[in-house]
């Protein structure tokens, strides 16, 4: 038979949440507002399939470019390139930095 390679092929790790951490998340993160030009991480929530990025995203950093919706356009660097994605709050979180 042949091989799925959906979505989420081969992230069963990086898409698993730790055991303290199961269920929904924290309401006040998508409830967060974020500005253009703010940096922010891409950290995916596998609770939440909406808006969510690829998952070779996960652990990029990159840039508010926009607002779609109630989702935003993330300028991050792939490779040599830019890329801009669509993810929603819950998937992203401020930088410190």
């Amino acid at each position: 038979m042949q091989k799925s390679e959906g979505f989420r092929s081969k992230t069963r790790y990086k898409l698993q949440k730790h055991p303290r951490q199961r269920g929904l998340f924290p309401l006040t993160r998508a409830l967060k507002v974020y500005k253009v030009g703010e940096t922010v991480h891409v950290v995916l929530d596998p609770s939440v399939q909406k808006g969510m990025p690829h998952p070779k995203f996960h652990g990029k950093t990159g840039k508010i470019v926009a607002q779609r919706g109630s989702s935003y356009l993330v300028k991050v660097k792939d490779g040599g390139k830019y890329k801009d994605i669509i993810a929603r709050p819950q998937h992203l979180r401020e930088s410190k930095a």
